[in-house]
């Protein structure tokens, strides 16, 4: 497993997309090679953060490394914020663009986890435990998704 954060993509640039930044090469290498990709976003504004949008369009472009890593990828969301909605905006718009990429966005279970504060510590630790229960649910489909996902591939 990988962790993979978004520091360091700078602003996209079709004008570069010839000469990947490095960082941006290593986030398509990431995307690449891994089995499958959760994504665990906030929500600002009705919607995704404006560096993970960065990050999608910069990897979602052929650019000079003819990779197109999206397409195919088994994908797991989940987030949290203080509001109510719990990123549930953010993540339909996520959907969208992740359906746009011919990515295979997992449909259930959904983990939108609102009143956040309340749910973490001061240390960032996760203390709500049904809300535990409900990633380990999300990650256990996410590892099924993967697996029939990779089987209907092998079967072509």
């Amino acid at each position: 497993m990988v962790d993979f954060t978004l520091e360091d993509i700078p602003p996209y640039n079709q004008d570069e997309e010839a000469h990947l930044p490095l960082r941006v090469a290593e986030l398509k290498v990431a995307i690449h090679t891994a089995d499958a990709i959760l994504i665990v976003t906030p929500e600002y504004n009705y919607s995704i953060p404006g560096v993970l949008k960065n990050a999608i369009d910069w990897s979602s472009r052929r650019g000079a490394d003819n990779l197109l890593v999206w397409e195919g990828k088994p994908v797991g969301m989940m987030g949290a914020s203080m509001g109510a909605q719990g990123t549930a905006r953010a993540q339909y718009h996520l959907r969208q663009v992740l359906v746009f990429l011919d990515a295979h966005p997992l449909n259930k279970p959904e983990v939108m986890i609102s009143g956040a504060a309340q749910k973490f510590d001061a240390e960032g630790n996760l203390t709500d435990e049904k809300t535990r229960e409900g990633i380990r649910k999300l990650l256990e489909a996410l590892v099924r998704w993967t697996r029939q996902l990779q089987s209907g591939r092998a079967a072509e």
